[in-house]
């Protein structure tokens, strides 16, 4: 079998726990060559007006140097975290591999679903919030909708607990 460039897909909503799924991405799975794509997904209600080209089909692709300027993510309506993107450029750098952007507006749990199939992903990584069952069922969990119905591998990766029970 030819081995090709693998595309992984990466939710990131700069939470702790995406920002932990990033990090073991990056240790675990990551190999020269491969190229990343992060998805954010903007909620419904946010406003999108200036948007509206790439509502239904998402952004276009953005280089990770261009993602990095601040004025770039602000344009899209989200708030950057400076520390897990100077970690993904040094992985870019020390792995190499391609590190890209992409925002989706609607609900997380379908557009990250629409993400695996639109940017055709090998496998996808994302953080659970780690809701005990009596939310979970209450407000529903992105990351266990993405891996009952995502047409890829999909790593749930638990962000960081607190220091006490």
């Amino acid at each position: 079998m030819a081995t090709g460039k693998r595309t992984i897909g990466m939710g990131m909503d700069y939470s702790p726990s995406s920002k932990a799924s990033a990090r073991w991405a990056i240790d675990n799975l990551l190999k020269a060559g491969d190229r990343i794509i992060l998805v954010h997904v903007i909620p419904k209600g946010a406003d999108a007006s200036h948007k509206e080209l790439w509502k239904s089909t998402g952004s276009p692709l953005i280089p990770l140097p261009e993602f990095m300027e601040m004025n770039v993510q602000a344009r899209y309506g989200l708030v950057p975290d400076k520390e897990i993107l100077e970690i993904l450029q040094a992985a870019s750098k020390a792995k190499q591999v391609e590190v890209l952007a992409k925002i989706y507006w609607g609900d997380a749990r379908e557009k990250l679903c629409e993400a695996v199939d639109d940017l055709k992903v090998n496998s996808f990584v994302l953080g659970c919030r780690g809701l005990g069952p009596l939310k979970r069922a209450l407000l529903g969990s992105v990351s266990n909708y993405v891996v009952n119905n995502a047409t890829c591998p999909v790593t749930v990766v638990r962000g960081p607990t607190a220091s006490s029970a």
